[in-house]
């Protein structure tokens, strides 16, 4: 990587030459970001992985920004038109859009106005009315350009000032200037079209509508360019063209006369035909930009919650996906979430065998020793969970309501047509709701994240962006909490640091083959598992009850001697080192420090030994819904009720309170002081208590608020 790269990364994210230097080498050598962020503390002076996605990121910019230098350079090298003076503006920038400025110019047109009046011979008139604008009879000298192919001194005006128009849209200091003033002052404006009322009336508020570009909330924006794209809406952004044309003017009229005042028509040509079009796109595209960027990190930010959830961990579970007509889908699920059974009950109308259902449940749970019921949360959620509760069991189950979002899309996947080849769609989805209540992290990443239900117009966002922000989400969680190698499916191991779909599977078939992995160096045997890829990976995968308590850990196998040592020194066993905290208190960590080593490496491995095998995650616990409140109707204003967030925007948060409507926190109602963002208050799946300070049943919308709730 070039040094000059360095320096700006540095300069750029404050960072030290040294961070950066070092993040960039491990990246180019191979590593991945949880790896580095993790057991290479010492090179990176323990940046985190949010930091490192950022050098990751403005590595791979200047990267681009160098081939597209490299192809300008040769591009206006080839035409002849390379000076010294241009060579050296193009090599000393580092901004795109003034690379871009530089580059206009020479880029290749189509025919343009311009170009036909250069053809006709008029650049030698637009220079002379550009530069001497003293001239006072601008015909008498337009006439000397009149040929058969400029019958007119009109024609031959209107020639010159489509080159000069041409002069000012591409010139890089006038386009900043435009630019300045579209950031301190454009408007985005909307307007219905025509004839489009009655299919727009869910964008009614942005029927006659202004607001400053740079102050609308991403939402905003996001929901009128769907407008737009639906052709309900048309939009502009734009300052105000009389002080655009004012400012061009002063810019570039320095005298009175009738050459002047050609330039000037020129520049209202300038403005109204080329710049404002060019930089309104550039606006467009760059307001776009920042509002995906927010959607996207509103949607990474409830991902990474979601994924994170406590687990309930592993024990036999009954999973019921709740239905009236069709009636509800029951499987019983063993510790590990293999099926072992499944049914459909009907004790909702319009069967009403409840006795019935009821019998067939309690007989699920004595049968496999069910510990906990997990109820979906769709259609007949509230009436399920409360048939559930109302059966005598001889030993209580933990019940459970679970968002069931996106398990119809996994029902219909490959990856559940893989998984369960000889069950319909209904079964493979109440197998996804259990499974989802014993680990949502191994679950959900078997899911498109989009389908998952916790996002913000994330159909409307830049989708390569979206994908590689989750996908960075989806890895730093799955490494985060440390895999079971034994158990975790080949989605979830695709997820780990170093190995991806093929060494994935791989490892799924080397274990179906030769059984479970008694330790992590039987990893080696796996077929083109090679020295980079186990790396890193090793850390991030766990084997339960191995003769090495380490291969349970996060300590990374480089490290095991070094523990040996520790161990060596006290007189004890690793296992020792695991079981009895007074022998980690003997520890001076001091001592083991070292070239590679030091102390944040050390620390890590001090805490893995207090936790071997600990889930971060915590354990999932039960909640309640308020009783007798199944349906809008049986909610009214000023009652106070618990609820479960269930998703997150900028705008607020979304309530689920056991019934089919969501109510709405806005973030003016989450707390009795300003707060800029929701999630300096709430997180997803977070218990709360709400009040119902409206209700619109027409719409189906809940306004709720968490003020003195």
């Amino acid at each position: 990587m070039l040094e000059k790269h360095i320096t700006l990364i540095c300069q750029l994210l404050q960072l030290k030459d040294r961070q950066v230097k070092n993040t960039a080498k491990l990246l180019s050598e191979g590593a991945t970001i949880p790896f580095i962020s993790r057991y290479r503390k010492e090179a990176t002076g323990s940046l985190d992985e949010v930091d490192i996605k950022l050098i990751q990121d403005e590595m791979q910019r200047l990267t681009d920004l160098e081939k597209r230098r490299s192809f300008v350079l040769e591009t206006i090298e080839a035409q002849g038109k390379l000076t010294d003076s241009l060579r050296l503006k193009i090599e000393r920038t580092y901004d795109s859009i003034e690379l871009e400025d530089l580059y206009l110019p020479y880029k290749k047109k189509r025919q343009t106005r311009a170009s036909k009046a250069r053809q006709k011979g008029l650049e030698p008139l637009a220079n002379t009315l550009f530069k001497e604008q003293y001239i006072k009879d601008v015909n008498g000298l337009a006439k000397k350009y009149i040929s058969a192919e400029v019958p007119s001194t009109e024609e031959a005006l209107q020639g010159a000032r489509d080159i000069i128009a041409e002069w000012v849209n591409e010139d890089g200091q006038t386009r900043e200037l435009m630019r300045k003033l579209f950031n301190r002052e454009a408007l985005i404006v909307s307007k219905l079209v025509k004839s489009k009322e009655a299919e727009a009336s869910k964008y009614k508020d942005y029927f006659d509508f202004q607001e400053s570009l740079k102050k609308i909330p991403s939402h905003r924006l996001l929901a009128i360019r769907r407008g737009e794209d639906e052709g309900l809406l048309r939009v502009k952004i734009t300052p105000d063209e009389e002080e655009a044309i004012y400012q061009l003017k002063r810019r570039y009229v320095k005298r009175d006369g009738s050459a002047a005042q050609q330039v000037e028509l020129a520049i209202e040509d300038a403005y109204k035909r080329l710049l404002s079009t060019s930089i309104e796109t550039e606006f467009r595209n760059s307001s776009k930009e920042k509002a995906d960027i927010e959607a996207i990190e509103v949607f990474s930010s409830n991902l990474r919650q979601l994924l994170l959830d406590a687990p309930l961990g592993e024990k036999p579970i009954l999973a019921i996906d709740p239905g009236f007509r069709t009636g509800c889908k029951v499987v019983a699920l063993d510790e590990n979430g293999a099926l072992l059974e499944n049914t459909t009950i009907y004790p909702h109308p319009p069967q009403h065998k409840s006795y019935e259902a009821a019998s067939i449940v309690k007989g699920l749970v004595f049968k496999y020793n069910i510990k906990a019921i997990a109820v979906g949360n769709g259609t007949a959620s509230r009436e399920s969970l409360d048939f559930v509760k109302g059966i005598d069991f001889e030993e209580q189950p933990e019940v459970f309501s679970v968002n069931e979002s996106g398990a119809s899309i996994y029902s219909a996947s490959d990856v559940a047509r893989e998984e369960f080849p000889n069950h319909d769609v209904t079964v493979r989805g109440a197998i996804s709701i259990g499974r989802r209540l014993m680990d949502p992290l191994a679950e959900l990443v078997k899911i498109d994240p989009k389908s998952i239900g916790v996002g913000q117009y994330q159909h409307d966002v830049n989708q390569v962006l979206l994908k590689n922000s989750l996908d960075t989400v989806v890895e730093s969680c799955v490494n985060a909490v440390g895999i079971n190698l034994n158990t975790a499916s080949k989605h979830l191991l695709t997820y780990v640091s170093g190995l991806g779909p093929k060494l994935a599977q791989n490892i799924v078939e080397h274990r179906e083959k030769e059984g479970a992995f008694q330790s992590r160096n039987d990893l080696k045997k796996v077929a083109r598992m090679g020295g980079k890829a186990y790396e890193q990976a090793a850390g991030f995968l766990r084997i339960k009850n191995a003769k090495n308590p380490l291969d349970n850990t996060g300590v990374h196998p480089e490290r095991y001697a070094l523990v040996k040592a520790m161990a060596k020194d006290l007189d004890c066993t690793v296992q020792d080192l695991v079981d009895k905290p007074t022998l980690r208190d003997k520890i001076d960590l001091k001592k083991y420090m070292g070239a590679d080593v030091g102390m944040p490496t050390l620390k890590d491995i001090f805490s893995e030994l207090a936790k071997p095998g600990l889930d971060p995650r915590g354990a999932a616990q039960p909640f309640e819904f308020a009783k007798g409140i199944t349906k809008l109707d049986d909610v009214y204003e000023g009652m106070v009720v618990p609820g479960i967030i269930n998703n997150i925007t900028k705008f607020g948060a979304f309530v689920d309170i056991g019934i089919k409507e969501s109510g709405l926190v806005h973030i003016s109602q989450m707390a009795n002081r300003f707060i800029k963002d929701p999630n300096e208050i709430v997180k997803l799946n977070q218990k709360v208590q709400v009040r119902v300070i409206e209700v619109d049943r027409q719409r189906g919308r809940i306004s709720l608020s968490m003020k003195d709730a």
